[in-house]
């Protein structure tokens, strides 16, 4: 299976619930249907690409239409002129259509994408039925030759985390299995020491689609910053020489963050901060397994 998914406005001869999509306004005959019908409009433009008039705030909104979680969400840029257009465009995902649906969360900002380049985005899982491209200021046009996103249900099974084992390098004063209590209020704690490391036994091999982290509301959030996420099925090192799923680059205060993990296998969840005068405070981790968080059957798979 390939892990990425066009989304494809079906044709009612194909499906009886279709995806929709819209944009503030329509350049000719380049409609935003023609963002998400799997051509990437390299050869000719117009047959392949959605594209705005000149206004203020231009936006596209595709509507998937449940809530899902996005991992990615791949834009291609026009091959001829005006590339620079794109530049500035904010990726927004979530569930309000306040404002048209352009003040949900953002994914991310394109900075820039050069002639005829698709490039991806990491969303982290964020949840929503709409994800919206806009582009923020007077006299702008958007256009998109195609947008493509990899997008998973919301699991309906329980975190199969809370049916494990949790240890810990060392503990001051919270025990490792306060971060598989399903449940916020009390955090696990390493002493200050090299290299900590939270490991979780699921007591069988697992195949796991993502793991969620929750991080401390109070001070010190920053700490987990660079913690490593660990699977594997040795224990070798504790386990923290088992292949990376992700590395943690920072959490808010009080965030859960989600990392896929793509159906790796293991046993063992480890999570790990490398370095010296270290310690590793978690205050949840959810596990879910690949067949928890089963791709979107109405997009067509590439």
């Amino acid at each position: 299976m390939k892990d990425l998914i066009h989304l494809l406005l079906w044709s009612s001869s194909t499906a009886a619930c279709a995806t929709s999509v819209i944009q503030s306004s329509t350049s000719g005959d380049w409609f935003a249907e023609k963002a998400i019908d799997g051509n990437r409009g390299l050869q000719q433009l117009y047959t392949g690409c959605s594209s705005t008039l000149n206004q203020t705030n231009p936006w596209w909104r595709v509507d998937l239409p449940h809530i899902y979680r996005v991992s990615r969400v791949v834009v291609t840029n026009r091959n001829d002129c005006c590339t620079e257009q794109i530049n500035g465009a904010e990726i927004r995902i979530g569930n309000s259509l306040e404002n048209n649906g352009n003040n949900n969360p953002i994914c991310a900002v394109i900075p820039d994408i050069p002639a005829g380049e698709s490039y991806r985005y990491s969303c982290g899982g964020m949840e929503g039925r709409y994800v919206n491209l806009i582009i923020p200021g007077n006299m702008k046009i958007l256009t998109l030759c195609e947008v493509e996103s990899q997008i998973y249900s919301i699991p309906t099974s329980s975190n199969i985390a809370i049916n494990g084992k949790a240890v810990q390098s060392s503990t001051l004063p919270y025990e490792a299995n306060k971060a598989i209590d399903n449940a916020d209020l009390y955090c696990t704690h390493t002493e200050t020491e090299a290299n900590p490391w939270w490991r979780l036994d699921l007591m069988d091999l697992q195949v796991i689609q993502e793991v969620i982290v929750t991080n401390r509301i109070d001070c010190c959030f920053e700490q987990i910053n660079g913690a490593e996420i660990r699977i594997g099925n040795s224990l070798e090192n504790n386990g923290n020489n088992n292949p990376i799923c992700a590395v943690i680059s920072s959490i808010p205060a009080g965030v859960s963050s989600t990392y896929t993990c793509n159906g790796m296998e293991g046993r063992y969840v480890n999570l790990f901060i490398p370095g010296d005068t270290k310690y590793l405070t978690l205050c949840e981790v959810q596990v879910y397994e690949e067949g928890m968080m089963k791709q979107a059957e109405l997009f067509h798979q590439q």
